[in-house]
């Protein structure tokens, strides 16, 4: 990867549906070698897809919360059991196996704090193996600026 991969990658994290002639343009080279190096960088797998970015609200989710999780054993069995109930759950957005205080760390999205309560309540507690959780509400949310 060079300078020139790297460049398209990011104007393509900025604006995935920009055409190939206007990101050509960008990274300064012509089309069809844009097109593929493009190419070449989905087929390495270094370009894993291409999504819309949803306003949470519009879809009845402006709750978002972050919750860590703590398991009450780490064995491969609890593991897996975790982690396969915690896909299922389409309020959890990101499911993140960290390090520290936490053994995950979700990004939740719900409607609202009633919604979350039920949420907490009746599916996230209700997962084999979950010690503990600790909720944390977003009250607000900062992009950093990206040229």
């Amino acid at each position: 990867m060079d300078e020139v991969d790297r460049a398209i990658l990011a104007v393509l994290e900025q604006n995935g549906r920009i055409s190939n002639n206007e990101l050509a343009a960008r990274v300064g080279l012509s089309p069809s070698p844009c097109l593929r190096r493009v190419r070449q960088l989905e087929d390495a797998g270094v370009i894993r897809g291409y999504r819309a970015l949803i306003d949470p609200a519009a879809v009845g989710r402006s709750l978002r919360v972050f919750a860590g999780v703590r398991l009450m054993r780490h064995t491969r069995a609890d593991v897996v059991a975790f982690e396969r109930g915690i896909t299922q759950l389409p309020e959890v957005v990101a499911c993140h196996h960290i390090t520290g205080n936490f053994d995950y760390l979700l990004q939740v999205e719900v409607a609202d704090l009633p919604a979350y309560e039920d949420f907490h309540a009746n599916q996230l507690a209700a997962l084999p193996g979950v010690a503990t959780v600790t909720s944390y509400v977003t009250m607000k949310t900062l992009s950093p600026d990206r040229p």
